[in-house]
């Protein structure tokens, strides 16, 4: 899929690296920049600074004069506005746009031929200056406008701020990234049934000498805790840290009875 992110009329330099660097966590390189306040902004070390580590995005961007020079080979618009149009294109929600389109274009990609299936369209995504917006006539001229859904009496987001929430709608729709598993406590080699008993042992012992086990009278306390050690499944690090606390009771227990 083709997506394009579109800034224009961009005034401060490290917005444009920002916008970078939002795009990279999502995956997208493909930036356009029309008629920015400096000529020179993707050199610029305000610029470079914000970026950290999307530097690859800002040395494919492009600079353009006009907005339609930005727009070759997009066939979907989205204009990016807190304020409807009159005349203007429907407004909706990132999250309902970027949803309908990804399914609007997989029917219609098993009724078309490979060659000419919907993942070939570009889709870009517009942006205007940090201090008025789009222009009602950059606007008129999308598909559909993209309204971040905010606190309404203060839903004036930072340029960057408000791409990276696109691009993570966009990305979310296309698939998306797995998050990364992780069980808390699963680093590590499992500790074996020797190892454990060694620690309920220790533990048996070390219950006794601070007095909070009575060795005539034990009732269920060991066979609760060996329970409990293999419902947390722990490791040979842990079954380490574990004796030794209990030989450090054992020590202070030792240490006051003699």
């Amino acid at each position: 899929m083709k997506t394009r992110f579109v800034l224009i009329n961009t005034s401060h330099a490290g917005n444009v690296g920002a916008a970078a660097r939002a795009m990279k966590v999502m995956a997208f390189d493909d930036l356009v920049l029309v008629a920015p306040r400096w000529d020179n902004v993707l050199r610029r070390e305000e610029t470079i600074q914000r970026a950290s580590g999307a530097l690859d995005v800002l040395q494919h961007a492009r600079i353009v004069a006009t907005l339609d020079e930005a727009l070759e080979d997009m066939t979907t618009l989205c204009a990016t506005a807190m304020t409807p149009r009159d005349f203007g294109p429907p407004t909706m929600g990132p999250r309902q746009f970027c949803t309908q389109w990804v399914e609007n274009a997989a029917r219609e990609a098993t009724a078309l031929e490979a060659d000419a299936a919907p993942g070939g369209r570009g889709v870009a995504f517009l942006f205007g200056s940090e201090r008025f917006g789009m222009r009602n006539e950059d606007v008129y001229r999308c598909h559909v406008a993209l309204c971040i859904p905010a606190n309404p009496a203060f839903g004036s987001l930072n340029l960057a701020s408000a791409l990276q929430l696109i691009a993570y709608e966009w990305r979310l729709a296309l698939g998306g990234f797995a998050a990364p598993a992780f069980v808390p406590g699963a680093a590590g080699t499992a500790a074996d049934a020797a190892q454990v008993a060694g620690l309920l042992a220790h533990w048996e012992q070390a219950l006794v000498a601070v007095d909070y086990l009575n060795p005539e009278a034990p009732g269920k306390l060991i066979a609760r805790l060996n329970q409990l050690f293999n419902r947390a499944a722990v490791t040979q690090e842990e079954v380490h840290i574990l004796r030794g606390v209990a030989k450090s009771m054992l020590q202070t227990a030792n240490l006051f009875k003699g």
